[in-house]
């Protein structure tokens, strides 16, 4: 059984006990999370698809830890103009545990 669920402005396709890094969201480590975006639902071969979300189902998630990603290095440069700049970002993340599909 799996699911493709919007979390955080984002597609997954999950299963249970899967570990999934999302954008930052505003909870506790160790809290319970509830995803009602559910846009399809597959169930051993029965499918359930959302206009634009499957009407009852959630997924239900366990905040494992708050953590940064890699760091990206972000360099321009304009040759012949002496013009260099680098500048590096870390996005802040939240790792999840799936729990449960409702459907």
């Amino acid at each position: 059984m799996y699911a493709i669920v919007e979390i955080a402005g984002q597609q997954f396709k999950v299963e249970k006990d899967y570990k999934v890094y999302v954008h930052r969201l505003d909870a506790e480590e160790g809290a319970q999370v509830e995803f009602e975006n559910v846009l399809l639902v597959d169930n051993d071969g029965s499918v359930k698809i959302g206009t634009p979300k499957v009407e009852g189902a959630k997924v239900t998630a366990k905040v494992l830890a708050h953590v940064k990603a890699d760091k990206v290095i972000i360099f321009k440069k304009r040759r012949r103009k002496t013009y260099e700049r680098k500048r590096g970002h870390r996005q802040s993340m939240t790792q999840i545990q799936i729990e449960a599909i409702n459907a």
